[in-house]
């Protein structure tokens, strides 16, 4: 069976080539294994095509009707990535290609990259400037931004409403011994 998981981390997600052209598409793979596995879903023939095998040692092991010209393997030397390069371009090429590794008798499959090859590829879009407007811009001095923003600023408010809540429980003690000695001094003036 097939399973997706997070062996393997698969980009681009996405390309996007011209007929005649060149990719490249990358698998980092996360566990050991023996080697890497490339596969090829063609939405048109609604199949899995077996384009490749790869084992640690670099040997490849092409699928039938597979061109060597056309697929080749790249990997490191710690056999954590490996890449897949597919040159002369075309139609036939599209589709959803996938790295895999073998694990207790499953091809755990990476997320997938769709390669779509074009005849020409489109012009990135131009960059859009803003016309330059003739309006008078308002120009706001140093003094006036101070003013908008001083008043309301947390950075003036929070220490000054932290100092009158010291202020006024500070002043707590004070009151209440005023407050026993106006009693004490009460007290005694009713009792004369």
């Amino acid at each position: 069976g097939f399973c997706t998981n997070l062996f393997l981390s698969q980009t681009p997600g996405n390309i996007l080539a011209q007929t005649n052209g060149k990719t490249e598409i990358f698998c980092e793979l996360k566990r050991e294994h023996t080697g890497v596995y490339w596969y090829r879903w063609s939405q048109k023939r609604q199949n899995f095509e077996f384009l490749v095998f790869s084992n640690i040692l670099g040997k490849a092991i092409y699928g039938t009707n597979i061109s060597q010209d056309k697929f080749s393997i790249h990997g490191t030397s710690a056999h954590s990535s490996c890449s897949l390069h597919i040159s002369h371009l075309h139609a036939s090429d599209n589709g959803t290609y996938y790295c895999s590794i073998s694990q207790s008798s499953q091809l755990f499959l990476g997320s997938g990259t769709r390669l779509r090859v074009v005849d020409v590829l489109p012009l990135p879009p131009k960059a859009t400037q803003e016309p330059i407007s003739k309006k008078p811009r308002k120009h706001i001095t140093k003094r006036k931004a101070a003013g908008e923003k001083g008043a309301c600023s947390p950075l003036v408010w929070v220490p000054l409403a932290t100092s009158v809540l010291v202020l006024l429980l500070s002043l707590i003690p004070t009151a209440y011994r005023l407050y026993r000695i106006r009693r004490r001094l009460w007290l005694r003036i009713h009792r004369q």
